[in-house]
């Protein structure tokens, strides 16, 4: 993890993200934390991540999701570059 991203605030903010334990519960705390753009951006980026590891086009992407370039771009870089986070809770909801 980055040291930006390991502090105090951002560790109790996951740690109760972890409390959470249906979808019911994430939409109310979600809905609270975050913004209805935030929580579009987000849900978009997962989105476009998806479709990327389904060999996507970045046209088709765009399509569907409505993502800039630049966002596709983002997410691309972090699928092939990042900490695999993506992978890892896609391998998870597979085995759901």
């Amino acid at each position: 993890m980055g040291k930006k991203l390991n502090t105090e605030e951002i560790n109790r903010l996951f740690k109760a993200i972890l409390t959470l334990e249906t979808v019911e519960e994430c939409h109310m705390f979600f809905e609270d934390l975050c913004t209805v753009n935030e929580l579009h951006s987000l849900a978009q980026r997962y989105e476009v991540a998806g479709m990327l590891r389904h060999n996507r086009t970045y046209n088709e992407v765009a399509e569907a999701t409505g993502a800039s370039t630049a966002t596709i771009s983002r997410v691309n870089r972090t699928l092939n570059y990042g900490n695999d986070g993506y992978d890892m809770t896609f391998g998870r909801l597979k085995e759901d």
